[in-house]
């Protein structure tokens, strides 16, 4: 495909910015060359690109000239370039699928298919419930109207039963929203979601990546997510969120916590509790039975010294174990909430 052009003289030269110049390229190159060049772009790209080059409209054939002795001193002299919808969609077809290209033209011509709320329904309901637990409730509450109704059921199913009462609840009463209030929670869940998890990693990496953390050294894990606040720090806020430690199974309530070690046998407890303080130490036992407990409490007090590896690989044991519970619904993992910050 050749570009359509304007034979149109004594333009005067428009001046380019970046993304403008990569939109001047691609169609200046035809269909066969950019399809090669928009293979190594992601779809956030492809879509600023796209809408750019909607709107580029006439390019005078110095500033192609231009381009071609700055970028790959290979262009042809004499017409002008004149960017179009209907251009960008011909370069497009066939090197994207027919629905992610019907999805970025809908953005192009202003009538988008694909509402922000449709496109949350993707996002993994763990990384969307910790989002919305730092949400006023009142606004957690609108934008669960606003998703799939499967998708809410999904997220809902993540959030603690007592916020997630108040939040059915809260639903139930959603009145119109002003239009220009509306529009801005919009943009923001575009940005949150759309632009920085897609930029950075899918919304399913996030929950892979916080898996890959629970499964290393404490120090190893800390450090990792230290690093990663300093320049990444909303990403290293969601990671935090889906994060799950031995010594957060102290938030847990009561029930949960007897759930999962019900299934751990006595000396493992025993060597995960090895160096911690008393008051962790009473808050685990009383989650064991009577004669568990008796047992446990007779071995720590024995005081024997254990290797730091293996009492690492005892905490490691039982947080792998609650996670796999978590994951297939048994228990929730959610820490406990300050009450006060949700029933505003």
């Amino acid at each position: 495909m050749n570009a359509t052009v304007q034979m149109t003289t004594n333009l005067p030269a428009k001046p380019l910015n970046g993304v403008e110049k990569v939109a001047a390229l691609l169609l200046s190159l035809g269909k066969t060359n950019s399809a090669k060049l928009l293979q190594h772009f992601d779809q956030e790209e492809i879509r600023l690109i796209t809408v750019t080059a909607a709107q580029l409209g006439s390019v005078p054939s110095a500033e192609i000239d231009k381009l071609a002795d700055e970028f790959i001193k290979q262009f042809s002299d004499g017409a002008n370039l004149y960017g179009s919808a209907g251009e960008v969609e011909k370069m497009l077809e066939g090197v994207l699928p027919e629905e992610q290209l019907a999805d970025i033209m809908s953005d192009v011509l202003g009538n988008s298919n694909r509402s922000i709320w449709d496109r949350l329904a993707t996002v993994s309901e763990t990384v969307f419930a910790n989002y919305l637990l730092k949400e006023h409730p009142q606004t957690a509450a609108l934008i669960l109207t606003k998703i799939k109704p499967s998708a809410a059921a999904k997220v809902l199913g993540q959030i603690n039963p007592q916020l997630r009462n108040q939040l059915v609840r809260r639903m139930l009463s959603i009145k119109a929203v002003v239009p220009e209030i509306m529009r801005e929670i919009e943009k923001t869940m575009h940005e949150d979601f759309m632009l920085n998890l897609s930029g950075t990693l899918e919304a399913d990496s996030y929950a892979r990546m916080a898996d890959i953390l629970n499964k290393m050294d404490r120090d190893h894990m800390e450090d990792a997510l230290e690093n990663l606040n300093d320049v990444r720090p909303k990403t290293a806020e969601l990671l935090k969120g889906l994060l799950f430690t031995f010594d957060d199974i102290v938030n847990l309530n009561a029930r949960t916590r007897m759930a999962i070690f019900d299934q751990i046998p006595t000396d493992r407890i025993v060597m995960a509790l090895k160096g911690t303080d008393a008051t962790f130490r009473e808050v685990i036992l009383s989650s064991l039975t009577s004669r568990a407990r008796r047992i446990a409490e007779h071995e720590l007090a024995g005081g024997e010294p254990a290797a730091q590896r293996d009492v690492l690989e005892a905490r490691s044991a039982i947080t792998n174990l609650a996670l796999e519970m978590a994951s297939r619904g048994e228990v929730e993992l959610n820490p406990k909430q300050d009450e006060g910050a949700f029933f505003n």
